[in-house]
């Protein structure tokens, strides 16, 4: 019998899944957090999803966290600050031997989920695909890329990554997810922050070589200490290779911080410092990048942790 994919976080990535996955016929419930935002979905007909210029509705069945049907695997989609407590909120819901599938950036969340829900499968997933939302419940692919999912403590993947195939999503099970997570992290801390503080799209990057040659040598020093040597390999390579070839594009904290979203700047650049402080490492241009960040963030009225 097909288990049923429970999708938490309706935002771009969740709801590029969920799209694709209902599109192949797998059964699917999207659970949103609370009457209003249900009543909003209904309102839309579904998730309309934008791929190669042509737009479909799909009509994904959806339900709040209180509803009675027992969870056996969770996509959790949120932003990394919102995922522990939207588990929560399900968390009743979880039958014995149930796997949640974490698609959040940076790190610190899964390891914290992994630890809180031990009798589930936690899957750690990083993406590479490019999406955005256009508004509530419109999804626009905008970058073709790639899933890799994986365990800390467990090598086999599982049966259902069959199921990934029919729906085309791309992935790949890896061994070594913290590094694929790691290597994410680090050019997301190279590229992100850059673009809110020079309020920029990341190809007006390359005018600021120098100061990106000091930070991915930092995060390198910081990769390395923590035994992630190959995700240290060709940092600087790859950082200029994704500002060239994303040139035109606005990061996704510079979309969250002109929408007046929250940042996720603890679980990445947070993160890379708590890390160089642990292995004493100075990390000088990283440090007093998070702290112009955190100022420019407490300046426009957000979050900055």
């Amino acid at each position: 019998m097909t288990v049923t994919w429970h999708v938490l976080g309706a935002g771009s990535l969740g709801g590029l899944w969920a799209a694709r996955l209902f599109r192949a016929g797998m059964p699917l419930r999207i659970v949103l957090r609370n009457p209003g935002r249900l009543a909003d979905y209904h309102a839309a007909g579904g998730l309309s999803l934008t791929e190669d210029g042509m737009t479909n509705l799909y009509p994904v069945p959806a339900e709040l966290p209180d509803a009675a049907a027992p969870i056996r695997r969770l996509l959790v989609a949120c932003k990394a600050y919102d995922a522990e407590a939207a588990i929560a909120e399900v968390a009743p819901r979880l039958s014995n031997g149930s796997e949640i599938l974490l698609l959040q950036n940076g790190l610190g969340s899964q390891q914290a989920i992994a630890a809180r829900w031990p009798e589930s499968r936690c899957v750690f997933v990083s993406s590479t695909e490019g999406a955005y939302r256009q508004a509530d419940f419109q999804i626009v692919h905008a970058g073709q890329g790639q899933n890799w999912l994986g365990e800390p403590n467990h090598r086999n993947p599982p049966p259902w990554l069959d199921e990934l195939v029919a729906a085309g999503i791309p992935h790949d099970w890896t061994a070594d997810i913290l590094g694929k997570l790691w290597r994410k992290l680090a050019l997301n801390c190279a590229i992100n922050p850059l673009t809110v503080l020079h309020d920029c799209r990341n190809g007006e990057l390359l005018i600021h070589r120098e100061q990106l040659h000091t930070l991915c040598n930092e995060l390198r020093e910081i990769l390395t200490a923590c035994n992630q040597g190959d995700a240290a390999r060709g940092l600087e390579e790859e950082v200029l290779r994704v500002i060239e070839a994303t040139a035109n594009n606005y990061s996704s904290m510079h979309q969250d911080v002109r929408s007046g979203r929250r940042t996720e700047i603890s679980f990445l650049l947070g993160q890379a410092c708590q890390a160089a402080r642990q292995h004493g490492l100075a990390a000088v241009e990283l440090h007093k990048l998070l702290e112009q960040l955190q100022t420019f963030l407490h300046r426009h009225g957000l979050p900055a942790d």
